[in-house]
């Protein structure tokens, strides 16, 4: 099951933060800035897989932007799948703000939230295909 998702920049600022379950403001802040450092002080040579606390957590560098899942350490998931999740995101969020960046990210949260939303629900991954998730997006968007 997937505990939160994470968008943060190179700089270790947290850009979108998806959580699946309920976890205090400080707890919040606590384990994204552990775990940004975490992730930054790591190579382009080390593995994309880790353990840390109770999760297991798969990350991946776009650009300035690191993306970072969340998991239960107890289950038994695929790890690689959920690293072609990671993608699958980026992919969806690169289409449908045409090469996106950090400040569409930023300017535009609530449709990057959505976009995550038609991916996950309650931890579990909901659809995968990009066309289903930018359809109703773009449907409110063709409304305005």
């Amino acid at each position: 099951m997937i505990e939160f998702l994470l968008m943060v920049n190179k700089q270790g600022q947290t850009r979108l933060a998806h959580y699946t379950k309920y976890i205090s403001i400080k707890e919040r802040t606590t384990l994204e800035g552990e775990l940004v450092r975490k992730c930054l002080s790591r190579n382009n040579k080390q593995c994309a897989f880790l353990d840390y606390r109770q999760y297991k957590i798969i990350y991946r560098r776009y650009a300035s932007l690191y993306f970072i899942l969340g998991l239960d350490l107890e289950d038994d998931c695929n790890e690689l799948s959920l690293l072609e999740l990671i993608h699958n995101i980026v992919e969806t969020l690169d289409k449908y703000f045409e090469n996106v960046c950090e400040l569409d990210i930023m300017f535009n949260l609530e449709k990057a939230h959505f976009i995550v939303d038609e991916f996950l629900c309650n931890g579990c991954i909901l659809d995968a295909n990009r066309a289903n998730c930018l359809s109703p997006i773009n449907a409110i968007d063709s409304q305005k």
